[in-house]
């Protein structure tokens, strides 16, 4: 699979720990940083990474900031992203098993790298759940985001 990463400097780390678990995992990763600790513009690394995962160029996106709030606004302004905030693995499996949620958002400053591997991998692990009505309800946010977001340029 090939996962788009984002972060901000206060996510540096941990986006390096699970890049490298991924990588081990065999998966590739698009890594469109920041690749240190100096203070940046969040917006600038998530939304080209939103767009890969938007675009079909990735197939999923892990991003990290702060608290996993900022990655997730943002990621979601754009059609077809359906980001989750995960601060436990039980989330994470919900978010995918439910959501279909693409994008995954993580709080360096929330979570420590023990809890965010374990909630990475959950979520990389976790297929949709297929039962109708499960199918139905993501099919009617699907259809919210086709109408209320602008489309792609």
């Amino acid at each position: 699979m090939k996962i788009a990463m984002a972060n901000d400097h206060a996510g540096t780390d941990l986006k390096n720990q699970i890049k490298e678990w991924l990588e081990s995992e065999g998966h590739e990763v698009v890594d469109f940083g920041t690749y240190d600790h100096e203070s940046c513009d969040l917006s600038d690394f998530v939304l080209p990474a939103a767009l890969s995962v938007a675009k079909g160029e990735c197939d999923r996106g892990i991003f990290v900031d702060g608290v996993g709030y900022g990655s997730a606004m943002i990621a979601n302004k754009v059609r077809g992203i359906f980001a989750c905030v995960c601060q436990d693995p039980v989330c994470a499996e919900l978010a995918r098993q439910h959501n279909d949620a693409n994008v995954l958002c993580l709080g360096g400053k929330i979570i420590g790298p023990v809890l965010a591997m374990a909630i990475a991998k959950t979520w990389m692990e976790t297929d949709p759940l297929t039962a109708a009505k499960y199918v139905r309800r993501r099919d009617k946010v699907a259809k919210i985001d086709e109408e209320y977001t602008q489309p792609l340029k």
